[in-house]
């Protein structure tokens, strides 16, 4: 019996599932990180595999995430996945094809940081099209993992959904400068979208909460930039935001946190 093009799609998608689901073992937590190739994203794949989490990592070009594949090869339960935050169909697919996977902490990390050297333009220099992108990104595409992963999230033991925020989002601890239009209002809208989210959240023990990272040295990124004093590395910022994220409770649940010892940042 010849099967129709339907059939063969399903085939298809239940052969993947059935394959990623292979690779995450059970009785193990998992977690699910956006923008997982590089910088803090790719640190924190690292950390929870030295843990020996179950680790789902997603980026935008798998292909080209070098330092990725090679974590994920030497540690079989590192399931990598192609994924772009304002791809919603994708979105969508990626979480029915780990439908039955509980997911302990969802980690949304992918955003989309301006450059330093177009960073201190005036509001003359304020290119629309970039700032209805990082809205998309940084605001709209944590929301939106929020919302297709909810059902793994309150299956899971940990129940915790962790978002990467800045402070250039908070009016009370942002830089007092005419700086990053688009960055800090797209990180603003997503203190407040997670901060309505937590509200719900309290009903099903869902812990929502936003932490800075502080004022990472990605180099990688800033190739002869002089460095902003106060930096710190990527691994001691992800060493302190996990030792955080460790002793989260619901009472943190809506919280905006810095960091290091788990301080609230003013909104």
């Amino acid at each position: 019996m010849r099967l129709n093009i339907t059939g063969m799609i399903l085939i298809s998608l239940a052969l993947l599932a059935s394959s990623a689901n292979a690779a995450l073992e059970a009785g193990k937590p998992t977690v699910l990180i956006t923008g997982a190739n590089r910088g803090i994203g790719l640190e924190f794949v690292r950390q929870f595999s030295e843990r020996g989490w179950n680790v789902i990592a997603t980026a935008r070009k798998p292909d080209k995430a070098e330092k990725l594949q090679a974590l994920a090869a030497g540690d079989p339960r590192i399931v990598i996945e192609q994924l772009d935050v304002t791809d919603y169909p994708r979105i969508e697919a990626l979480a029915e094809r780990y439908k039955d996977q509980p997911i302990d902490i969802l980690l949304n990390n992918a955003g989309l940081t301006p450059r330093y050297s177009t960073a201190f333009k005036r509001v003359k220099g304020v290119d629309f099209d970039t700032a209805m992108r990082s809205y998309e990104i940084n605001a709209l595409g944590p929301l939106k993992m929020s919302q297709q992963f909810m059902p793994h999230i309150i299956a899971s033991e940990q129940k915790k959904i962790i978002v990467v925020s800045s402070k250039g989002g908070s009016f009370a601890e942002s830089p007092k400068l005419p700086m990053m239009y688009s960055y800090r209002a797209s990180k603003s809208a997503l203190n407040m979208l997670m901060y309505t989210l937590s509200f719900e959240t309290v009903k099903t023990g869902v812990i929502v909460t936003l932490i800075s990272p502080g004022q990472v040295n990605t180099t990688e990124d800033m190739k002869g930039m002089k460095l902003p004093p106060g930096s710190i590395e990527v691994d001691e910022s992800v060493t302190k935001m996990l030792a955080v994220i460790d002793e989260l409770t619901m009472e943190d649940n809506g919280k905006f946190l810095n960091y290091e010892e788990g301080r609230v940042v003013g909104w």
